[in-house]
């Protein structure tokens, strides 16, 4: 971290040491919880606020002060050289519009629905490790399991036809790019999946079938409706959301299990410690760099000691919350026995707060719990430091995690 001047710090918004904290994040949460920063991209520079400790980050993501709406037509300052939120997206908006979409979205994304969804992610995990089974050890859990069960399931959940999968996978992961050199084909990536989306809702609104985004091009509270852009949206961002952060945290939370052998251990003797082991997991480890969509200021809030003004662009630091000692007794520790711990931000917090949750919670409880009982034995099978880390991307993930069993 460097200070330009006597205000305002740059921080490289990069750290590729495996799954470690970024220390130059904690050292502000530590020295400058709400602190000028200056972002790799955007307008003014790219100078913002950056705002990383526990009750901070919650009083700026669930406060009306502080409005997502206002970022549209604005170069915000952010880690990417494209934006990748959308205007008409979900997540750039404000209530009571983002009520509106929400109530749609959850009336056809409801956690029964999800639920109903487990046996067949069941039968796609099974598949999945009888392949990894079948290759022998060493194998590639990252890319035996993990690549492939998030976007299986959200692919078949939205009925997109296997064919076209590779594809949107591969714009889906240029999309979050963080290199300069990457920003045409990440703006490329995201009108392919933008028009893809926009063909297949228009062909779903026609002719609906018993998938999701069926439901949500039909979907209606009084007599309100999604339209046709808000659901092409709404369809890419399920699609890019919906596999993602299950794809990197599976391997993520594989590498720290067999990287921790007594919290390893523990959950081995106890499997039924699963659900809430995998709290802890998601909000012990750093899933991402840096920061993500911020907000506007829409009036003056003093946000900790610090004033915030009208129109100041405003980031927060999930990764940071989720290590704050004040929040968490021992932050810094693995800890799958958690007293009453603090609701975890790894999913957002506030009206952000991912609607994809309860999926994603599903799909790490049957892969991670599987793989656990299905090979008992399991362990890395190269030194961890031999793992190698994902360097370009704004997620943090093993780019091949080897395993034997």
């Amino acid at each position: 971290m460097t200070t330009s001047d006597s205000s305002t710090r740059t921080c490289p918004f990069r750290h590729d040491e495996a799954l470690e904290v970024d220390p130059l994040m904690a050292r502000l949460r530590a020295e400058a919880p709400v602190a000028r920063v200056r972002m790799p991209y955007g307008e003014g520079d790219g100078e913002c606020w950056l705002v990383t400790r526990y009750e901070d980050v919650r009083l700026v993501t669930s406060d009306r002060r502080f409005s997502r709406a206002a970022l549209i037509g604005r170069d915000f300052p952010r880690i990417t050289p494209a934006p990748i939120a959308q205007s008409e997206a979900i997540n750039l908006m404000d209530p009571p519009a983002l009520n509106r979409l929400r109530r749609l979205v959850v009336k056809a994304f409801s956690n029964n629905q999800v639920d109903e969804l487990r046996p067949g992610t069941q039968r796609i995990v099974d598949a999945l490790l009888d392949e990894m089974a079948e290759h022998g050890a060493p194998a590639d859990v990252a890319a035996h399991l993990a690549a492939k069960l998030p976007l299986t399931t959200i692919c078949e959940l939205l009925d997109v036809p296997e064919a076209d999968r590779p594809k949107l996978r591969g714009w889906a992961m240029a999309m979050m790019s963080m290199k300069p050199a990457d920003k045409a084909a990440a703006a490329e990536a995201k009108s392919g999946l933008r028009e893809y989306f926009a063909e297949l809702s228009a062909e779903r609104r026609a002719k609906p079938g018993s998938d999701l985004l069926s439901a949500l091009a039909t979907a209606r509270v009084g007599e309100e409706m999604l339209d046709g852009q808000e659901l092409a949206v709404m369809g890419m961002l399920l699609l890019v959301t919906g596999h993602d952060t299950s794809t990197y945290e599976i391997s993520n939370i594989i590498y720290t299990l067999l990287t921790h052998p007594a919290q390893l251990g523990q959950l081995r003797a106890r499997p039924e410690l699963l659900p809430q082991a995998l709290e802890e997991l998601l909000r012990y480890i750093p899933f991402r760099q840096g920061v993500g969509i911020p907000r506007v200021a829409v009036e003056d809030v003093k946000v900790g000691d610090v004033t915030i003004r009208a129109g100041d662009t405003v980031h927060v630091s999930y990764l940071t919350a989720n290590r704050d000692d004040v929040a968490y007794d021992r932050a810094d520790e693995l800890d799958f026995e958690r007293a009453n711990p603090a609701p975890h931000m790894t999913f957002g917090y506030g009206t952000h707060h991912c609607l994809g949750a309860h999926l994603a919670r599903m799909e790490l409880q049957t892969a991670i719990g599987t793989l656990l009982t299905r090979f008992p034995e399991l362990r890395l099978a190269v030194p961890a430091e031999e793992v190698q880390w994902n360097t370009t991307s704004i997620w943090r993930y093993p780019l091949a995690l080897p395993v034997a069993w």
